[in-house]
């Protein structure tokens, strides 16, 4: 039986746009046991407990689409696995991550649910998960539950784990206009873009920002003797090297002076309006424990100012405030200082609290003593007391800045050197020219947080996000590289391989992520199989790529999403009988349909989807496409072809064995496939596909046709650029052919190039692939029977080490079953180790025998390489 509980047996991150949706998102798989039978409305006091604990799930409209709409199914009934999707956005949403995307959905086994949750970073999202679950769980048994302690924890993670908020207003700005985004690192080094026309930034310091203007505004003396040969208006002062010499510095200067590290920040160590001999050597220590020297210099009358200059121009300015007590007679300053002035609401730590609380530190001492108080002293009643003269640069003044007081900031920033700066200013009234005043710039930031723009305590939030990107991308660009997404049950990697040539003849620094590894242009970076997130990501993040091209099967759309956001170009190859069926709870074509158009969804509105016109499923996505579409195929009578050129569409097919490219009535041809080597003179149809995906999608991205043409007769048969995808060999009479089929749509295609091929005896050696439905593996079986007198049976390399529903016994029994339904005499033998079966194939090859080895699906390399020792010579694949 069926325990009464909320099982989470597994979590996969989908890190990029998925069958749920284009954000990254957990996918739980959740098995509710005995509760199946237990939907909210039969348990008692459960929705009353969960909304007396989560009140704010009121907002939460569900299906039924108006507030509260939520509550409304909890009450009516709905199961556990709906429940939790809405308990852990709802507890993010209270730790400060608000909104998001949420499903749940049953699968095929009774009880178990996938529930799906916008993730804005995984480790949030997977602790939310898991807390939600036993939220419920408490919720359902009638327990205590401390929602406080769980959402406080939840917010410890996204302070640990999140981007911080003046980096995540930049990227947000980013998303704002559809520039994607890469995070490169734990902290907030992030990449706007991709590849060659990326961006980066780290917090508010840019790829652009010099390291020589970083060094200049750490050396306040140095930035203030700049600035002042420049006519920009600097509070008269110098470096001092003692406390004498600080005394006879202010002594020169005339008092009041301010006392302050030369390379210091966020403020220590700054003393203000000194007027005393004893201040001043007091605050000469202080200063020096803060930096690595001392700079006295005039004091200059008024508030401080921060303004935050963006690519030149001045974009927000905030001011700072005094902070004062008044006296009641009773309590002491500390006392008064947290009642009058530490309640405030908007004081605090937290992100959405533009103030900092005040604290007596070593200059509101000063300040106090000066006054003739200590921290423990009780003003009198009605007394006013200066806690701090300058502090929380925070109340929004933008509006009110003088177009002089603009133009000297955005000068201070130039003389600097920076990009982006931060420019600390006092003056009385920031709406005057600071000449009128006496007012001066006090110092050039570099990396300026922006909190204080995006929430001040009083004023209008400025976009200062929007201002960085627009000054990082300007005139509307994304900071794109066209990116090639290819899908489909077979094909992709020839495809991918041939485009990527094509791309390089056009002179594009091309990277590719296939199942033969990781390549920038024609250098193999990563061997083995590399159509994954993480080698796509790698692509993505070099600087020195300008196209990419990326292979994804149904695996990694279902475990891991697709690693860009959009994409210029997505190739379908194709749907048929798709590889993996069974997996990931996705039963039937009609649901890897869903799995598959993800990389349709995901093309841009100028971009164009690339579909094999032959195949009714694959036809079917056009509609999804929000770009152009092109189709191809072997017949230019297809009827999505010809519905496609009477529309003035475009459409690539074969005709009289010569590849035409079509838009409506005009027609270009590139070449007969007699001389493209991939096809063996126009006769495996399958790879002749491959071609015209690849083709189209060059076309697509504007490649000239006299490079196309000579694309496809440079493109290599053997090793080097389609490697194990159909590569004959030929030895005194008899022909060897390594290929990768491992499905039946695959086995269909190869019978019927090997057709076109005459020979006395036809040999297999063939492993069932990973994991695959009975129904599959005898359809396979059937094949083999039908196009093979002797078929080897062994296991995949790709099996060892590797965790398998079933023992490749099972498998290969099925693929007997199915030899055995094919009513056809057929030597079968169980060879196990592959390695072993392809080379005593090999030794008994006589004149007129065909051998067909099978490229497991962890690479062709082994046996190529056994074909190699079988030629006796350096390997060479030979086109018919």
């Amino acid at each position: 039986m069926k325990k009464k509980d909320i099982e989470i047996f597994d979590v996969l991150s989908l890190r990029g746009p998925n069958m749920w949706t284009y954000r990254p998102v957990l996918e739980a798989w959740v098995d509710i046991g005995e509760l199946e039978e237990f939907p909210s409305n039969k348990i008692p006091g459960f929705p009353e407990r969960l909304s007396e604990w989560l009140p704010t799930l009121i907002e939460h409209r569900c299906s039924i689409g108006e507030r509260g709409g939520f509550l409304q199914r909890l009450r009516e009934g709905t199961w556990p696995g709906h429940i939790l999707e809405h308990v852990t956005l709802e507890l993010q949403n209270l730790a400060g991550m608000p909104g998001g995307f949420g499903k749940a959905r049953e699968t095929p086994i009774s009880g178990v649910y996938k529930v799906i949750v916008r993730a804005w970073h995984e480790d949030v999202t997977r602790a939310a998960l898991f807390a939600a679950r036993d939220l419920v769980m408490a919720a359902i048994e009638d327990r205590p539950y401390d929602v406080e302690a769980a959402v406080e924890e939840l917010r410890g993670l996204i302070d640990k784990h999140c981007l911080g908020p003046s980096t995540a207003c930049i990227v947000d700005a980013a998303d704002d206009r559809d520039i994607p985004h890469l995070r490169l690192s734990d902290g907030n080094l992030v990449q706007l873009g991709y590849g060659a026309a990326a961006r980066r930034i780290w917090t508010a310091e840019t790829d652009r920002t010099p390291a020589i203007a970083e060094s200049i505004s750490r050396d306040k003396d140095l930035t203030k003797q700049l600035l002042e040969s420049c006519g920009v208006p600097v509070p008269e002062g110098r470096l001092v090297d003692s406390a004498q010499d600080a005394w006879e510095a202010a002594e020169d200067i005339g008092l009041p002076v301010v006392v302050k590290p030369y390379d210091g920040n966020h403020g220590r160590g700054v003393f203000i309006n000194l007027t005393t001999r004893e201040e001043v050597t007091t605050a000469f220590g202080v200063a020096l424990e803060e930096g690595n020297g001392v700079i006295v210099e005039r004091f200059v009358t008024g508030l401080e100012h921060r303004l935050l200059v963006v690519g030149g121009r001045v974009v927000a300015a905030a001011m700072g405030e005094m902070a004062s007590v008044t006296g009641d007679g009773e309590h002491t300053v500390s006392e008064l200082i947290e009642l009058q002035i530490n309640s405030d609401p908007r004081r605090g730590s937290a992100e959405d609290q533009p103030l900092n609380r005040v604290r007596i530190d070593s200059s509101a001492r000063l300040e106090l003593k000066r006054q003739g108080f200590d921290a423990d002293a009780v003003p009198p009643e009605g007394k006013n007391v200066l806690i701090q003269r300058n502090g929380n640069v925070a109340f929004d003044v933008t509006d009110r800045v003088h177009p002089s007081v603009a133009a000297h900031a955005s000068l201070a920033a130039r003389i600097v050197g920076l990009d982006i700066a931060g420019v600390d200013l006092v003056a009385e009234d920031i709406s005057r020219p600071l000449a009128e005043q006496r007012g001066a710039i006090v110092e050039v930031n570099a990396g300026p947080g922006l909190l204080m723009h995006l929430k001040p305590a009083d004023g209008a939030p400025r976009p200062v996000g929007r201002a960085i990107v627009d000054h990082l991308f300007p005139d509307g660009h994304a900071g794109r590289i066209p990116v090639v997404g290819i899908t489909g049950t077979n094909g992709k990697t020839v495809t991918a391989r041939l485009l990527t040539h094509l791309l390089q003849l056009a002179g594009e620094h091309t990277g590719l992520a296939c199942s033969d590894g990781l390549f920038l242009d024609k250098r193999l970076v990563q061997g083995g199989d590399r159509a994954n997130w993480d080698a796509a990501n790698r692509v993505l993040m070099n600087a020195s790529v300008t196209a990419a091209v990326f292979e994804n099967d149904s695996t990694a759309i279902l475990s891991e999403g697709l690693a860009y956001d959009r994409c210029q170009v997505g190739i379908v190859t194709n749907i048929d009988r798709p590889d993996h069926l069974g997996h990931n709870f996705v039963e039937d074509v009609e649901r890897m349909f869903s799995v598959l158009r993800t990389q349709v969804d995901v093309v841009l509105p100028d971009g164009v989807a690339v579909l094999n016109a032959r195949d009714p499923l694959v036809v079917e996505m056009a509609e999804l496409c929000d770009g152009d579409v092109i189709f191809f195929g072997l017949d230019e009578q297809l009827p999505a072809i010809v519905a496609h050129r009477a529309a003035g569409k475009r459409a690539v097919f074969v005709r009289d064995g010569h590849v035409i490219l079509a838009t409506g009535t005009e027609e270009a041809a590139i070449g007969a496939t007699a001389n493209m080597p991939l096809t063996y003179a126009g006769r495996v149809a399958f790879q002749v596909e491959n071609v015209l995906a690849a083709v189209a999608a060059a076309w697509s991205m504007g490649v000239a046709l006299d490079i196309l043409r000579t694309g496809v007769t440079t493109f290599d048969v053997g090793q080097v650029d389609a490697p194990g995808r159909f590569t004959l060999f030929e030895k005194q009479g008899a022909t060897v052919i390594v290929d990768d089929a491992h499905n039946a749509p695959a086995l269909t295609a190869l019978a019927a190039a090997l057709a076109t091929l005459p020979a006395e005896r036809r040999t297999v050696v063939y492993g069932p692939g990973a994991d695959r439905m009975d129904e599959d593996l005898q359809a396979e079986g059937k094949l083999l029977a039908q196009t093979f007198e002797r078929v080897v049976l062994c296991d995949d390399l790709s099996d060892l080490g590797t965790a398998r529903k079933r023992a490749s016994s099972e498998s290969r029994a099925q693929l007997r079953a199915g030899i055995d339904a094919a009513g056809r005499k057929v030597q079968v033998t169980d060879a196990r180790e592959r390695r072993a079966a392809a080379e005593a194939a090999l030794a008994q090859l006589t004149s007129g025998d065909l051998l067909v080895l099978q490229a497991d699906e962890g690479g062709a390399a082994a046996m190529l390489d056994l074909v190699h020792l079988w030629m006796g010579q350096p390997m060479r694949a030979l086109a018919a």
